[in-house]
């Protein structure tokens, strides 16, 4: 089966690439959407300019699209895009939000595809341990109380998944971020010939709103034997 990914870089996206691959389709494109907005309804923003460089370690064709953000407009607008593409199914990183998995249901219909939603209504506890397991995963945006400018730029590993938990008891916080409590950019993973290295960020903290983002703004591409030469 032919099969675009609906690709931000992040956690839930590189899950539902590595899900497709191991189930063994075709993965003819990623396609991310490009917000003019920073608070999207249905696509992740920060650091959304990476995804070529993850493309190009996966070695999958990018496909971008344009959006201004508006509310349902920009649902539209990501049909018009795999209108176009020469695909027999959709695959989606969606865990819980049940308005992001209704609309790429709905454009499936619509156009005859398939849906597949590989991680919907996961444990999210277990989710993210296994995610660990699988990924280099780092904190890009945090938007919600509990999570300080620390958490910008640091590594989803099982100690940050225990403070994640402690935070869903005491605030409520998602443990997978599905709230948009925080987004993640994942630089590593297994079907990537080489690794994201971040050259140059700039942290931004809006200390009353709780919320901030990690801009990177200088990244490339090291080859895996390039790091073993060095032992790391």
């Amino acid at each position: 089966m032919r099969v675009v990914v609906l690709y931000s870089g992040g956690k839930d996206s590189n899950y539902a690439l590595y899900w497709a691959l191991r189930k063994g389709f075709e993965v003819k494109y990623l396609l991310s959407m490009v917000s003019e907005r920073d608070d999207s309804y249905m696509y992740h923003v920060p650091n959304i300019h990476l995804t070529e460089l993850q493309a190009r370690a996966a070695g999958i064709p990018l496909v971008k699209g344009f959006t201004s953000g508006e509310k349902e407009k920009e649902v539209e607008d990501m049909k018009a895009v795999i209108e176009g593409l020469r695909v027999d199914g959709i695959v989606a990183g969606a865990l819980a939000s049940e308005y992001q998995k209704e609309r790429v249901e709905g454009i499936a219909g619509e156009l005859g595809l398939k849906s597949f939603a590989p991680a919907w209504h996961r444990d999210p506890i277990d989710y993210m341990r296994e995610l660990t397991g699988i990924f280099d995963i780092v904190v890009v945006g945090v938007s919600a109380y509990g999570l300080d400018e620390r958490w910008l730029g640091r590594r989803v590993d099982e100690r940050a998944i225990e403070e994640l938990v402690r935070l869903h008891e005491r605030y409520g916080v998602h443990p997978a971020g599905e709230g948009g409590e925080f987004e993640t950019f994942v630089r590593d993973a297994p079907f990537f010939r080489a690794r994201v290295v971040f050259d140059e960020v700039v942290k931004k903290w809006d200390g009353p709103s709780y919320s901030g983002v990690l801009e990177v703004t200088r990244a490339h591409l090291e080859p895996k034997e390039a790091q073993l030469s060095k032992g790391g």
